[in-house]
């Protein structure tokens, strides 16, 4: 039996690409002596001589650090919009199921040692975090950026393969498929304050 199915496989890499702009704020996934270690934080992608790359910093006292040195595997895991999808919103007889948009992305590591190429990844992250309507611009030479140098770590990982895990009701005839598109996109529009407000306290002024 073949696992994942392949329609569920997504095979268009400038699908997984947009996938990884959207939605930047993945994992990072080494292991060491048969011991996984994981962080979660913000990875940009980039393209250099049409080469894809990753590029992300963490703490310089991340346990994790053991696992990131040169050549080294690593992969980045990203996930989309993903909900449940009951069987009411299928015009047909269906099953529960949970439809989901995520992508892997494996490579070797680099580290980035060089202070110009610290603060160039920083720049460069929050030119693209800002996006295309940047209310803030991190300059090269901003002294509290430069203060920080030290406590962080840069790196790239060059990736050799790309994975999709793409499940989106592809299986069900085109009707039912636009109707699980709709829940999908409508569970991302549900308010999440309340959520919120349960799981982060207000701080007492």
């Amino acid at each position: 039996m073949h696992y994942p199915p392949p329609h569920h496989t997504e095979v268009d890499q400038n699908a997984i690409v947009q996938l990884v702009k959207a939605y930047p704020f993945g994992s990072i996934l080494t292991a060491k002596e048969d011991r996984p270690y994981i962080t979660h934080l913000p990875i940009i992608y980039k393209e250099k001589s049409a080469k894809p790359f990753l590029v992300a910093h963490i703490d310089a006292n991340n346990p994790q650090l053991d696992t990131l040195v040169d050549g080294a595997c690593a992969t980045a895991v990203f996930q989309g919009p993903d909900c449940y999808i009951s069987p009411t919103v299928y015009q047909s007889a269906q099953l529960p199921t949970w439809n989901y948009i995520i992508a892997h992305l494996q490579g070797k590591v680099r580290l980035l040692t060089k202070k110009n190429q610290k603060v160039q990844s920083l720049v460069d992250m929050t030119a693209f975090l800002e996006g295309e309507e940047a209310s803030y611009a991190l300059q090269m030479d901003d002294p509290k950026m430069h203060m920080y140098l030290d406590y962080i770590v840069v790196f790239e990982i060059e990736v050799d393969q790309m994975i999709g895990r793409f499940k989106f009701s592809q299986d069900k005839d085109a009707k039912d498929y636009e109707l699980a598109k709709e829940a999908l996109i409508r569970s991302q529009q549900k308010e999440v304050r309340s959520f919120l407000n349960k799981i982060i306290p207000s701080r007492r002024k």
